[in-house]
């Protein structure tokens, strides 16, 4: 079930400063993403990013690889993806960088939102996604004392989602 924002009825949904997402059109069943409020947008680690067809106006449709497990970097995910811009995202450290944007569906407990997620290359980052304030806002409220509040999602068999694993 998707909730729009605007829609939602009742209490934000309460989360931890960690929690395992799905993102189905990705072909991702379960991934662990931080939730960072100090972050504006969402960002997705992707191992590589291949333009199939673009446009002048930053819109293209691309190929991307993604290795949602730290532990299991073998484990590829590959996607097509339609890329709505490239933006600037300056990171904590301040370094500035030109990355593509996407809109996917994110799952959450029992939450589904379509959210806008930048691709990087977060192979140095403990977390291959980041939950940004955009991402969260109006559906979540963060305990940052706890971690894992959502019941993780169920996977699901390979090749059952749209990005079939490599």
């Amino acid at each position: 079930m998707v909730v729009p924002p605007a829609a939602r009825t009742g209490p934000p949904l309460v989360v931890g400063w960690k929690e395992y997402v799905a993102l189905p059109e990705l072909g991702i069943s379960s991934l662990k993403a931080k939730i960072d409020t100090g972050a504006r947008t969402s960002s997705l680690h992707v191992t590589a990013i291949r333009r199939l067809a673009g446009r002048d106006d930053g819109e293209a449709e691309l190929e991307i690889t993604i290795a949602p497990d730290r532990r299991r970097p073998e484990r590829l995910v590959r996607a097509r993806v339609h890329q709505l811009a490239r933006i600037r995202v300056t990171d904590s450290g301040g370094h500035s960088e030109l990355r593509p944007v996407i809109e996917t569906l994110l799952v959450v407990g029992p939450v589904t939102k379509r959210v806008r997620v930048t691709l990087a290359d977060r192979s140095s980052m403990l977390f291959r996604m980041i939950l940004g304030r955009k991402a969260i806002e109006g559906a979540f409220v963060v305990d940052v004392s706890r971690k894992y509040l959502q019941p993780r999602p169920p996977s699901e068999p390979a090749g059952a989602a749209a990005g079939a694993p490599a």
